[in-house]
């Protein structure tokens, strides 16, 4: 038996409406996957500056430094520092200090991070890593009537002799 012209066609017209069903049954699941399986989470939003904090400095522009909340920490980021430097921190007009505070550096860039209020706190940073890891300062560092923190970075200072 010998097919004909028209069951030729409708076979060429089944196999092309085939082909763009699969093409676009394909192209959805992407689309599909990223946003509908239930374990895809999007990536988290970038933290929201804040200006908890007065900060001067003769090192870093103190618009480069950004504030955040990390949960109930603030974290003051310094991440961008290198070399050597200090900021000075002071509570905004109005507000008070955050009961929990964290400096974010970059290992590598900086060596040693020492932050000097009611006490002294001297961290070495470890150069290993390189990323950013935020460090939270001890609560008797500081404390409501402290009038300023200073924060000061550089390299590993060799040991007296």
């Amino acid at each position: 038996m010998r097919s004909g012209p028209k069951k030729a066609g409708a076979e060429r017209a089944a196999t092309a409406a085939l082909s763009l069903a699969t093409l676009l049954a394909v192209s959805g699941c992407s689309h599909l996957h990223a946003m509908h399986w239930p374990w895809h989470h999007p990536p988290p939003p970038p933290a929201a500056p804040v200006h908890e904090l007065d900060i001067s400095s003769t090192a870093l522009d103190p618009a480069a430094v950004r504030q955040f909340w990390k949960r109930n920490t603030l974290v003051v980021d310094l991440s961008a520092a290198s070399g050597s430097g200090v900021i000075t921190l002071k509570p905004a007009a109005g507000s008070a200090w955050p009961v929990r505070l964290a400096v974010r550096v970059t290992p590598g860039s900086i060596g040693l991070l020492e932050v000097h209020g009611e006490q002294r706190l001297s961290v070495p940073i470890t150069p290993a890593g390189g990323k950013p890891l935020d460090l939270e300062l001890v609560p008797r560092l500081y404390n409501s009537k402290t009038a300023q923190l200073s924060v000061s970075w550089g390299p590993v200072s060799a040991p007296a002799p």
